[in-house]
């Protein structure tokens, strides 16, 4: 199943990721967030907000909400086959995240390579709102990818 877009109301995404609603107004006005109106109030793309915010103001992954949400993680070693089980993400997929320098690994046990469970729950979040077979998930850095979108959004 594939998650929906979020949208949140412009106020919220304003200060959710620290930018200026009058900021927001005017990237809704030049094309680059879409926004809408529901029940009379402006809601705009979450998506399209928080890579606005990556660009402008230089966040990092470990800046983001959703990352935050997990910071209790943060140095807890867990190991992949164990990652892969209790996130449901395919094994493959995780050693990707590894290799690219997405997951931090924090050693070995046995034959065992330790990752930050902070990062694979991170990385699980985007995967489930965002995942498609295929589909860049991810920037080099970390942070959600923003796929680039023509005149129309699409």
């Amino acid at each position: 199943m594939v998650a929906l877009p979020t949208f949140l109301p412009l106020s919220e995404a304003a200060r959710k990721y620290g930018l200026d609603e009058s900021h927001l107004r005017h990237l809704i006005e030049k094309g680059k967030i879409r926004a809408g109106v529901v029940a009379g109030e402006m809601v705009v793309s979450e998506d399209e907000v928080r890579g606005e915010a990556i660009q402008e103001k230089g966040l990092r992954k470990e800046d983001l909400p959703e990352y935050q949400k997990h910071a209790h993680l943060k140095g807890k070693p867990i190991w992949i086959s164990k990652a892969a089980r209790d996130y449901q993400i395919p094994h493959p997929t995780i050693l990707k995240w590894v290799r690219a320098g997405i997951i931090r690994t924090l050693g070995r046990e046995a034959n065992r390579l330790l990752v930050d469970e902070s990062d694979v729950a991170y990385c699980a979040e985007i995967y489930r709102k965002r995942g498609k077979p295929g589909r860049i998930l991810f920037n080099p850095d970390g942070t959600p990818y923003k796929p680039k979108t023509g005149p129309l959004g699409v």
